[in-house]
């Protein structure tokens, strides 16, 4: 039973404080007294202080990717290699408990169990803010906790309490809820975050405030209504034809009236956050440059990125520090500075930023001239959102300011040929959001101390937008001003129905996934909002959870889509008498290699494109050469096949009582099958 107990990961008891140990009936390491601990202030705050590095970071964790990397693998960013999610049959379940870890709830259940009784009990000593704030804590990062999970997953456990070390109550305890009590559930410890956090937190930007859980309650409302609406009709949502939970639990389940309700919340929750902000964004000069000699502040929106306190920066919320004295640097930033960091925008998401003038680049009037993509990467930005501009790295962008601070050395073009694989930018569109230019963090001892955005307020004006036009169908005053601020700090004309009138979805299409929703093209108004959306947060590791929320992947089953970068064949790049020509080190002309065949070559065929087609240099082992491709169970990941055998009352798979997602199998190294 011991043994039975210790597998199901469900369980009683704390493992301590600082503990990896999933197992939950083992007796705390540090022999920690709860009827003790959990009366004072300050242990409160150590205790609940221990979750912060549940959130994303420049370093991938559990919770998500890491920051301005995150989005490689989706139509905004692509690195050296591909993904297996666009790979029908090649991602395949794991042999182990793979999404299925509960320690992080149960940690927090624990302290709820002793925690709670003595607030209530007002028999808690120390500043009573400080009370409040390790409670509010504690409920956001529960609510955190189960995000991870049931955003992954969909169905998922619901458990409140410290369970006993009973294996018919571990058994019940372990059954799948409907995804949408799941978030109704996360929604509720959010609004107890939110009556219990403060507006401004004893950690400074680098703590949970009230508007960090308001606008990440926006953010879970918004995911569960949009879920519900696009993917209606099919296994993925509770009560659809072939979605394996127990109808029973349903209870009176109406999904228009649980969309509405989610859309609804989602508005409340941004609005409160919105508000605030809608006329305190931080400002863009416009200034491509962010920085200047001495790494003064040229242009605020650049900086906030790429600073090592970003807290100073009143649009952010919360925010990771790193500090080299705590060995807390971050090596992937360090190399985004020295080179690309080996990711790279794609061409899909370069051509969705507008011209200035609010037009498509494809529109009547728009002013696009399609020969600037033959005169370099700066070239073909001109006149653009200033977005794509700041953002990006141009033709001779300065890297940093060298050992002095005042010495620039700009951007080698030449590294999409040469430069370390892990490390070069493989489309040619080089990021630059979040690229300091301290020399020292670059080259030195290769680690940077960027601050990491956790929270930004302007994803409550975005998350508003959205919902009031899934929900209404309309923009509204709300929503009308919150578009108006962020097109005016973009330095886009505000007038976003002159963009909605000029806008072609047909060609939209060809390079953003978000036109779709369920194999249909989404209207122009609805549309144009998701295209504010990836173009204010590109980068910033939210692109495949609103890929995955719109059911905007059905489209790529039939037909695969092509990763491009830049245009090189023909352009000053592959010309040796320009001097944009890209040259090796030694100055030279780097003269491309085509030989996809032999795996030796860096460039793809001209042709298959005028442009980079990082997934067409070499077709060894490539498994996406023809792009990229989807099967629809790939919107949920699928449970490991152990935890199958550990929720099962005789460690038969086949007897458990959790079951896997549509389309895929409970048997370990397999891939998912098609379902409708």
């Amino acid at each position: 039973m011991k043994t039975y107990i210790k597998a199901l990961i469900l369980g009683a008891s704390l493992t301590g404080l600082t503990a990896c140990n999933d197992y939950l009936n083992e007796q705390p390491e540090d022999k920690l007294i709860p009827e003790k601990f959990f009366t004072t202030a300050d242990n409160l705050k150590a205790y609940t202080l221990n979750f912060y590095t549940m959130f994303p970071s420049h370093s991938d964790n559990a919770y998500g990717l890491g920051t301005f990397s995150s989005d490689n693998g989706t139509d905004n960013q692509a690195s050296k290699d591909a993904s297996t999610r666009w790979v029908p049959g090649e991602w395949r379940v794991g042999q182990g408990t793979q999404n299925w870890d509960f320690t992080n709830i149960r940690k927090l259940n624990y302290f709820f169990e002793y925690a709670l009784p003595n607030f209530e009990a007002g028999a808690i000593s120390g500043a009573p803010t400080s009370v409040n704030q390790a409670m509010g804590e504690a409920y956001f990062f529960r609510a955190f906790a189960y995000w991870g999970g049931y955003s992954s997953l969909g169905d998922y456990p619901i458990i409140d309490g410290v369970l006993p070390n009973d294996k018919e109550v571990l058994l019940e305890a372990s059954k799948r809820q409907p995804r949408n009590k799941v978030a109704r559930h996360i929604l509720d410890d959010l609004t107890k975050a939110i009556e219990l956090l403060p507006e401004s937190s004893d950690y400074g930007k680098n703590g949970l405030t009230k508007d960090c859980a308001r606008l990440f309650r926006s953010r879970v409302a918004l995911f569960e209504g949009t879920w519900l609406k696009h993917h209606k009709g099919t296994a993925l949502v509770p009560g659809g034809p072939g979605w394996p939970g127990d109808k029973a639990a349903l209870g009176t389940f109406d999904i228009d009236s649980e969309i509405s309700y989610f859309l609804t919340e989602a508005m409340a929750s941004a609005k409160a956050v919105g508000d605030k902000f809608v006329n305190n964004l931080v400002e863009n000069t416009g200034t491509a440059e962010g920085m200047g000699p001495g790494f003064t502040e040229i242009n605020p929106y650049y900086c906030m990125f790429a600073s090592d306190n970003s807290g100073s920066y009143n649009e952010v919320l919360m925010y990771r520090a790193y500090s080299l004295s705590q060995n807390l640097a971050t090596q992937i930033q360090a190399q985004f500075q020295k080179n690309a960091g080996g990711t790279g925008w794609t061409r899909g998401l370069v051509n969705s930023f507008l011209m200035s003038n609010g037009l498509p680049i494809y529109a009547a009037g728009s002013g696009y001239d399609a020969n600037w993509e033959n005169q370099g990467v700066t070239a073909t930005l001109q006149n653009r959102d200033s977005r794509v501009r700041i953002f990006t790295k141009g033709d001779n962008s300065i890297q940093t300011y060298g050992l002095d601070g005042n010495t620039p050395a700009t951007y080698r073009m030449g590294w999409l040929f040469g430069g370390q694989s892990e490390t070069k930018c493989p489309t040619g569109f080089a990021i630059k959001k979040g690229q300091g230019y301290d020399y020292s963090q670059a080259e030195g001892n290769l680690q940077s101390v960027t601050g990491s955005i956790t929270f930004r307020a302007v994803e409550a004006l975005l998350n508003y937008m959205e919902a009031c036009v899934e929900k209404n169908g309309s923009v509204d005053g709300t929503a009308d001003s919150y578009w108006r601020a962020i097109r005016n700090r973009a330095k886009v004309d505000a007038d976003y129905n002159k963009t909605i009138a000029a806008t072609n979805m047909t060609e939209e299409a060809k390079g953003d996934w978000g036109a779709y929703s369920h194999g249909a093209l989404v209207n122009a108004t609805l549309y144009n909002v998701r295209r504010e959306r990836r173009n204010e947060l590109c980068g910033e590791a939210l692109r495949l959870m609103d890929l995955r929320r719109w059911c905007a992947l059905d489209q790529l089953a039939t037909n695969p889509y092509q990763i491009e970068g830049i245009k090189y064949w023909g352009t000053c790049y592959a010309d040796p008498n320009s001097p944009l020509c890209l040259k090796n080190e030694d100055g030279s002309f780097a003269a491309p290699n085509v030989n996809p065949t032999s795996g030796e070559g860096n460039m793809s065929p001209e042709s298959n494109s005028a442009y980079v087609r990082p997934y067409q240099i070499s077709s060894n082992g490539n498994l996406v050469w023809d792009g990229y491709s989807f099967t629809r169970a790939h919107y949920l990941s699928p449970i490991g096949h152990n935890a199958f055998v550990y929720a099962s009352p005789d460690k038969n798979p086949d007897n458990s009582v959790i079951y896997q997602n549509p389309g895929w199998p409970i048997e370990a190294n397999k891939g998912a099958s098609n379902i409708n």
